[in-house]
């Protein structure tokens, strides 16, 4: 769980950073970075989480029930956040456009960050019901592989949210922002972990946090897919970078 934790620390940390040395950076090849990302979420939440979601559970119905409430509550936090978290980037003529929505970007962000770091409670293992019950054991793989993909998202995430910062607060308010976005994801990983291991918590109340989360990764990784061809032409080299995303995701399901 340490490794985890730096590792999503970091990587927050290191793209946020970018933000600040690169102020002449090009919109063009942030959105190719971001199409992979998106691409890869989108991959590892069809191939890794939903079935492991589904195969956990003895409620199918209420299962995708929680998706789909995950999928308008992510709605819901881009009101708050923009739509930072798939890469929203707004340049604003003036700072007060910015700083009088810095709490509640800061506050759809976080909240954003904290419920996906729940998925990798427990080593990144998605909890699920003893299905002994009906003769075969639950097996749980590629755990390395959705924290790969949560890295993903979470780069050009921290990279957007320092952009945006960077056009209205001081360089260390944004450094002291940028930590509390870093720390959202892996306090997520840690306080679920920690209520469960206290039985505070079930493994069902889990499984709805899992649930949420994926309805979540759907609409992020559907719209960056929508957004990245908003004039809806074929875009060659968008297509031959989501097939590699896939192909990768592919790969390391496989492999795990």
């Amino acid at each position: 769980m340490l490794t985890n934790f730096l590792l999503l620390f970091f990587t927050a940390m290191i793209a946020g950073g970018l933000a600040y040395f690169i102020p002449n950076w090009q919109e063009r090849y942030f959105k190719l970075v971001l199409v992979f990302a998106g691409s890869y979420l989108f991959a590892i939440t069809v191939l890794h989480i939903l079935p492991e979601l589904f195969v956990g559970t003895e409620d199918a119905t209420k299962m995708g029930l929680y998706i789909l409430l995950g999928f308008l509550l992510q709605q819901v936090l881009e009101l708050l956040s923009s739509g930072v978290e798939h890469g929203h980037i707004h340049h604003h003529g003036h700072k007060h456009g910015i700083e009088s929505g810095v709490w509640t970007l800061m506050i759809g962000l976080f909240l954003h960050a904290f419920l996906e770091g729940t998925l990798l409670s427990h080593d990144g293992v998605l909890v699920a019901h003893d299905h002994s019950h009906h003769g075969h054991d639950h097996h749980h793989h590629g755990s390395g592989n959705l924290l790969f993909g949560i890295m993903l998202h979470k780069g050009p995430e921290a990279f957007a949210l320092v952009a945006v910062l960077m056009t209205a607060l001081k360089k260390r308010w944004v450094f002291v922002l940028l930590i509390i976005f870093a720390l959202a994801s892996p306090l997520g990983m840690i306080l679920s972990s920690f209520l469960f291991d206290t039985e505070f918590i079930g493994r069902g109340a889990l499984n709805v946090f899992y649930g949420m989360v994926a309805g979540g990764f759907l609409h992020i990784s559907t719209t960056i897919f929508f957004e990245s061809s908003p004039d809806h032409r074929f875009h060659l080299n968008k297509v031959i970078i989501s097939i590699i995303a896939f192909a990768l995701a592919i790969s390391f399901e496989m492999l795990a």
